[in-house]
């Protein structure tokens, strides 16, 4: 008997083929017809403003996005789409980041200028990023995403006389969008092929890549042994999403087969030049961080989180994450809004819905406390209890307490010297609190890794932080004329 195919199996590929476009960068048949190069950049326009509130806002100190941009610039010229309108934009964070949007739209952080060494490792970051874009690597996992959904729309209009099993098609679905998030390795092979390809043309030093690499996964480990928690570089660090190896970087320098014309540059002078008085870490307009203190000088308060608590900052919220999951939220509720909250008492009773809620005073300030049970997202039963302090400029600051039930008694003392560590600092006391920056300094004779590090205020860490920075293995000799970076206030 001859049995007739399904129209879904044949619509899905037939659109698949006539989606098929050669890419200039690639010289591959690519798909990405769900996506148009107006489309490429309409996304990236609307984005844009989203990922600077996002990130801190755009970082200009040392007029280091001029820099920058002429380096990417430089880059692009010489890609198979010179012709697109990039936007290079250095982002006022400092984690270690970099990533692109459609339409030509490049960002890499503060935190990753910090981190490289020179001009050429900072070049491979951006090519890496302009070989994404070149590629057109988010066109295609979009196209492949609304063919798959296609499909499967298809598949369950058919689904029902077919004997679909009810349910399969969101266990496809979750599949997919698992397998389309973030790039692929194949797309970070040829990511690293093209920006190898632009490095070389632009005069750089390819290898450069393999070694900033290699200092990132240096970094990476450096913030896990911080947190003392493996995976909280995982949720910031530019490794989350591009997922690369220094054997798979070589492998595509090998693949790239581009010989540098003449003596590749590597600029480290003007690099270091560039990124010193760099700031370091937190920007005193979104706080800071200093060992288990957090200050603000711009809104005057600061507080100190318990022993075994590690503090991560961000433009929306401060959070420490302590011991078994326990963690501390805080966040402040501008003026505006939290006139309507009206009686804090009430509010946390009737708004939040929590339970024994009390009125404080802490440090002056109106306050009311409660709690409630909570499940975490690992579906663990969790114990909460929400402070809510009113300052005299009218906003509302709020720590939020997460601890797992058979720590709570135990951390009790702890977090109530929290709450009570809150208080609002002077015109003075605010004026005083420098941040951190990047200072490159010249090795006298004598000199040690040891012996710089203990120049850096750190509490932890400080040889590490040295090493890290400036790319040394454990006990490598410095080099006195030699210039290193360290971190001052």
């Amino acid at each position: 008997m001859i049995r007739l195919i399904s129209p879904v199996f044949l619509i899905v590929p037939l659109l698949a083929l006539a989606a098929c476009t050669v890419n200039p960068a690639t010289g591959e048949q690519s798909f990405t017809g769900f996506m148009s190069r107006a489309d490429e950049m309409e996304v990236g326009k609307k984005e844009h403003p989203k990922i600077l509130k996002e990130y801190g806002g755009r970082y200009d100190g040392q007029r280091i996005d001029a820099y920058v941009r002429d380096i990417g610039l430089g880059l692009a010229r010489v890609s198979e789409v010179a012709g697109l309108p990039y936007t290079f934009t250095v982002l006022n964070d400092d984690k270690v980041n970099a990533f692109a949007l459609p339409g030509g739209y490049i960002y890499i952080t503060r935190g990753l200028l910090a981190l490289a060494g020179n001009e050429a490792e900072m070049a491979g970051v951006l090519a890496h990023e302009i070989g994404h874009i070149t590629a057109r690597h988010t066109a295609q996992r979009y196209s492949q995403a609304m063919a798959t959904n296609l499909g499967l729309q298809l598949l369950s209009a058919i689904g029902g006389s077919a004997g679909m099993p009810a349910g399969l098609g969101n266990l496809v679905s979750l599949g997919a969008q698992a397998i389309l998030q973030g790039y692929s390795r194949q797309q970070e092979l040829e990511a690293d092929m093209l920006g190898v390809r632009y490095m070389v043309r632009a005069g750089y030093d390819a290898n450069a890549m393999t070694t900033f690499l290699g200092k990132m996964e240096a970094h990476k480990r450096l913030v896990a042994a911080i947190s003392d928690d493996p995976k909280a570089a995982e949720r910031f660090h530019i490794m989350a999403s591009h997922p690369r190896t220094s054997e798979r970087v070589i492998q595509a320098i090998g693949l790239a087969k581009a010989a540098p014309a003449g003596r590749p540059r590597l600029q480290r002078e003007t690099y270091l030049a560039r990124v010193d008085g760099l700031l370091f870490g937190d920007d005193p307009k979104q706080g800071i961080r200093k060992g288990r203190l957090f200050l603000h000088p711009s809104l005057h308060f600061q507080f100190e989180v318990p022993p075994n608590f590690v503090l991560f900052n961000s433009p929306a919220k401060v959070v420490a994450r302590g011991p078994d999951g326990s963690v501390i939220a805080f966040d402040m509720v501008e003026a505006g809004k939290a006139k309507a909250a009206g009686n804090l008492a009430a509010h946390l009773a009737n708004a939040w819905g929590l339970k024994n809620v009390e009125r404080i005073t802490i440090n002056g300030m109106e306050a009311a406390t409660g709690e409630k049970k909570a499940w975490s997202l690992k579906g663990g039963r969790m114990d909460t209890r929400l402070v809510a302090i009113r300052e005299r400029a009218g906003r509302i600051y709020r720590f939020v307490f997460i601890t797992p039930p058979g720590l709570t008694r135990r951390l009790a003392t702890d977090l109530r010297r929290t709450t009570y560590s809150f208080r609002l600092l002077s015109s003075r006391e605010a004026a005083a609190i420098k941040p951190l920056r990047l200072a490159v300094i010249t090795v006298a004779a004598g000199d040690t890794a040891a012996t710089l590090a203990r120049r850096m205020p750190f509490e932890k860490f400080r040889l590490e932080w040295f090493e890290t920075l400036n790319g040394l293995p454990r006990g490598q000799s410095l080099i006195p004329g030699s210039q290193v970076k360290i971190v001052a206030e």
